[in-house]
């Protein structure tokens, strides 16, 4: 407890914010400490799972695994082994490159739906599940991407009113790479 009675918040903010300066030793620092100071180690967890979706992401996806794992485990084993699990978490995310590319795109469509709610979906996304529904156009102009020699039809999937919007724009960082290639290949060459 702080000086004025408020549970100190601040080795959890210093454990997550750590994780973003690639420093092990900090970060296991913190994560003794919050350990010592009775924090519940499943919040710690939870903690580990956001930082690997938010700060890691793309750049290394296991860090998802390893994190759920960890939470997992801990929940399974408790403490005080749990801490093991929690330092092997610990260690592996801090080392881990970074990429909130997801984090930023996720963030960047929900102001973009809420900004401009549209219902509108293209009518080439459309199942036509009845006679009727072909009768209205419902699925014309879609291509199954399976059957080109790629095995990808680039067509403008979004709303009229946004026309190709972007919201991911990758890093070229750890396994993100990859992916970048694969999107510029896709999506920026004509």
């Amino acid at each position: 407890q702080a000086e004025d009675g408020i549970r100190d918040r601040s080795p959890s903010r210093g454990l997550g914010d750590v994780y973003k300066r690639q420093d092990p030793d900090a970060a296991i620092y913190y994560l003794a400490r919050m350990l010592k100071n009775g924090e519940d180690p499943l919040f710690i967890a939870r903690r580990l799972i956001i930082s690997a979706s938010e700060d890691i992401g793309l750049a290394n996806p296991n860090a998802m695994i390893i994190a759920n794992s960890t939470f997992e485990s801990v929940n399974k084993i408790g403490m005080p082994e749990g801490r093991i699990p929690l330092a092997n978490a610990t260690i592996y995310l801090s080392l881990s490159e970074k990429s909130n590319s997801s984090y930023k795109a996720i963030n960047e469509a929900y102001e973009e739906v809420s900004n401009n709610p549209i219902t509108e979906v293209p009518i080439h996304l459309m199942n036509a599940e009845t006679k009727i529904d072909e009768e209205f156009g419902v699925g014309k102009g879609y291509e199954y991407d399976h059957n080109s020699e790629d095995g990808f039809i680039k067509q403008d999937n979004f709303p009229k009113k946004l026309s190709n919007r972007k919201f991911y724009n990758p890093i070229g960082r750890g396994i993100e790479k990859t992916l970048k290639d694969r999107f510029e290949k896709l999506w920026l060459k004509d």
